[in-house]
């Protein structure tokens, strides 16, 4: 890619945007990295952002992998840097992080089933680096979901490393870690459309996995979002988009596939039972709620515990259950741990995930990234207070149990 411009200002970004407007057959990516790069240095006025988005739409290139990619590639370089996140190698030598996305906007709003999955295939010692936000076309986001179970995402990035011996699970809560496009938000929602912007957030995660599923909610965005990945280098990647449109793995039917391997990508389809060894469970049995209650279906599942008030049991035919959401988590850590290299295939990945459920590996994950995401805040985590009567404390060894509480004095017992 040629050498970009060394200024930015809203007179070069005119030149830019003139291109675009009246000559759009002849506006390149190059041409589009250089306006992105306005974008994230303040190079443009906010009027000229607006025109800028809307041309691009208008003019069909958003959907252009070569643009698309271009303009990853610059919002990745503006990212906030992550230290190394390697880990030890997978049996075929992978060492890099692995993550599980979806574009969204498939209006399903079935239960967040990429984060619960991605905590399931860390469980099975995968490091995942799950990159989101809260919810913008559903009840609960990735983000929204974390927060009701009690994590913390604004640690410091020095502090990432730590989470390594924790967790292999990590969540990098987007807005933090693309401060250059902090100031573009409001002008995205003065539009009201969908912008080129709506496909990027799954293309930009800062730790660069180079294995990844990605959703998408329309069928003809497969074929894009897999060139776009090959673009930029991910070197095994499942596109998938479930044939009612979901951009998941579909627990009702078929799904179409995009293979990214070697540089060659290869559609097929893949199905639940035939594919995964798992039954059908229609669309309405994984319905999601509100971040609260799916935090309650989310411990339930890690846990094996019984189904939470919210969720029938035995399940009826068109309400949500514990059963349909946990084949839907199966079906879908089963691809990401096939992807990752280290299921052989998506029957043994069903088994690896079952597995992570079952032995408590995946709680056991969560957790340790939730405590030490409050940790890395600061806060103290597991601490118990002496208690007046010398309880808990010191049965649990948290404290000797010949101390003792004396006016709010710790002294010696007797």
């Amino acid at each position: 890619m040629p050498k970009l411009a060394t200024q930015y200002t809203p007179e070069t970004f005119k030149v830019l945007l003139k291109k675009l407007v009246q000559t759009p057959d002849e506006f390149t990516p190059e041409d589009c990295a250089e306006c992105f790069e306005h974008l994230c240095v303040e190079g443009a006025a906010e009027a000229q952002v607006g025109a800028f988005l809307t041309a691009l739409t208008l003019s069909g290139l958003d959907s252009s992998p070569e643009i698309v990619a271009s303009c990853a590639s610059v919002l990745r370089s503006h990212a906030v840097r992550l230290p190394d996140l390697s880990t030890d190698p997978l049996g075929d030598g992978y060492t890099g992080t692995v993550d599980m996305v979806g574009t969204g906007g498939d209006g399903w709003d079935t239960f967040n089933v990429s984060t619960t999955a991605s905590v399931v295939v860390a469980g099975c010692g995968i490091r995942v680096t799950k990159h989101g936000s809260k919810a913008a076309t559903s009840s609960s986001g990735a983000a929204d979901l974390l927060l009701s179970l009690d994590c913390r995402f604004s640690f410091p990035v020095d502090k990432i490393k730590g989470f390594l011996p924790t967790s292999p699970f990590l969540f990098l809560f987007a807005p933090h870690y693309h401060p250059a496009l902090a100031h573009i938000a409001p002008i995205r929602r003065s539009l009201n459309f969908r912008t080129i912007f709506n496909v990027l957030g799954p293309l930009i995660n800062p730790a660069r996995p180079r294995r990844m599923v990605l959703g998408v909610a329309r069928k003809e965005l497969g074929d894009t979002f897999a060139e776009v990945l090959k673009l930029l280098g991910v070197e095994r990647a499942l596109v998938v988009c479930g044939k009612e449109g979901l951009d998941e793995i579909s627990p009702a039917g078929e799904t179409w596939t995009w293979w990214l391997e070697n540089n060659q990508i290869t559609t097929s389809t893949i199905h639940p039972t035939t594919s995964f060894g798992l039954p059908l469970h229609p669309l309405s049995a994984v319905r999601g709620s509100t971040p609260t209650l799916n935090a309650s279906t989310f411990i339930s599942l890690l846990t094996s515990s019984p189904p939470p008030p919210h969720l029938s049991s035995p399940p009826g035919p068109d309400s949500p259950s514990l059963e349909a959401i946990r084949d839907y988590v199966l079906l879908n850590a089963a691809a990401l741990l096939h992807i990752s290299g280290r299921a052989k295939d998506w029957k043994e990945g069903v088994q690896m995930a079952r597995e992570s459920i079952e032995n408590g590996s995946a709680m056991r994950a969560f957790e340790g990234f939730r405590d030490y995401s409050k940790l890395a805040m600061g806060e103290r985590v597991g601490y118990k207070a002496v208690e007046d009567d010398g309880g808990v404390a010191a049965k649990d060894g948290e404290v000797q149990s010949w101390l003792k509480v004396d006016h709010g004095h710790v002294v010696r017992s007797e």
